[in-house]
């Protein structure tokens, strides 16, 4: 079963050093000038849902979120698939760790731990995503087939997530921020007891966020 990480000291330990390192791809890809970014923490960035299933490794999502193409086709998912992961490789190499392993919808590191104190492993999930301009989230999926050729790269929308920003906001100013953070984590218990494994921490995020919003106003627009 899926529970709130309770050491604080080691929770910052790992998101400080999980953020450096996507914080480094970030410069990095920005520099350069091939396009513009920015890292959202879906767990610490949405405030404190990081959790852990037993004492299995724990998977800090990162979204690294295409703000400006530049060089490329917005559409050319390979090409920017290949970018980020070549990208993401030099950072992971120059910081000690090893290269990426390129999941269906991640960039995915191997796991690691601290020497001293809490050794609990940790690893970074790298959704790659886009926002389009009615504020609908698109994750970068690449579609394997056996044939590296004939994979299938391309955006696919998160159910759902148009206007996701605003509803944080909004739930954050109401103090409703707590019922999010319950019912996130009774729907990551709810597909781990069904086998599940099809919907991603981002995912379960945006529906925790809509159905405590939702609740919430209807409450509002019926008064």
């Amino acid at each position: 079963m899926y529970h709130w990480i309770e050491d604080k000291e080691f929770l910052n330990r790992m998101k400080t050093r999980c953020s450096d390192i996507i914080n480094q791809l970030v410069q990095a890809i920005n520099s350069e000038g091939s396009m513009r970014v920015k890292q959202h923490l879906v767990g610490s960035g949405a405030k404190n849902l990081i959790t852990q299933n037993a004492d299995e490794p724990i998977d800090l999502d990162f979204n690294l979120e295409i703000e400006d193409s530049g060089e490329f086709d917005i559409n050319d998912c390979r090409g920017i698939k290949k970018y980020v992961r070549e990208k993401f490789d030099e950072i992971l190499i120059k910081v000690g760790w090893d290269n990426c392993q390129d999941s269906t919808s991640a960039l995915t590191t191997d796991t690691y731990y601290f020497k001293k104190g809490n050794h609990t492993e940790f690893s970074i999930d790298l959704c790659i995503i886009t926002v389009d301009r009615n504020g609908s989230w698109y994750r970068l999926i690449h579609e394997k087939t056996g044939f590296v050729s004939m994979d299938r790269y391309y955006w696919n929308e998160a159910p759902k997530s148009k206007g996701l920003t605003e509803r944080v906001e909004w739930l954050k100013d109401n103090d409703c921020w707590f019922e999010v953070r319950e019912m996130y984590l009774n729907k990551k218990n709810m597909y781990l007891s069904r086998n599940d494994s099809n919907h991603h921490s981002f995912n379960v995020y945006i529906e925790a966020v809509n159905e405590v919003y939702f609740k919430y106003n209807r409450i509002i627009i019926g008064a």
